[in-house]
């Protein structure tokens, strides 16, 4: 089974969050709805900005484990490699 790496944010270089998931959408839709308690409800941490995607659930956890060891200017060049305004993709994958 896959898996998917995220990034959410609450703004343009502003707070983010890393997760991995085997159902991209509904993780994210849990984020937004604030059905996930904890760091991303508390500060209201809702647009996905970021993600990947990986043929093993295994590779998507070490690179979410990776990721979150990189200094904050990796995470947000990363983002600003593909969404370089930070914008919402929650359309680009419910499509």
């Amino acid at each position: 089974m896959g898996g998917y790496v995220y990034i959410l944010a609450d703004f343009r270089r502003g707070r983010t969050y890393i997760g991995v998931t085997n159902d991209l959408v509904r993780r994210v839709y849990e984020h937004r709805e604030g059905a996930a308690a904890g760091y991303t409800k508390r500060n209201k941490i809702k647009r996905l900005v970021y993600f990947e995607e990986h043929a093993e659930i295994e590779a998507a956890i070490q690179r979410e484990t990776s990721l979150k060891r990189w200094y904050r200017q990796w995470k947000e060049a990363l983002i600003e490699e593909s969404n370089p305004d930070w914008r919402d993709l929650w359309d680009e994958i419910v499509k």
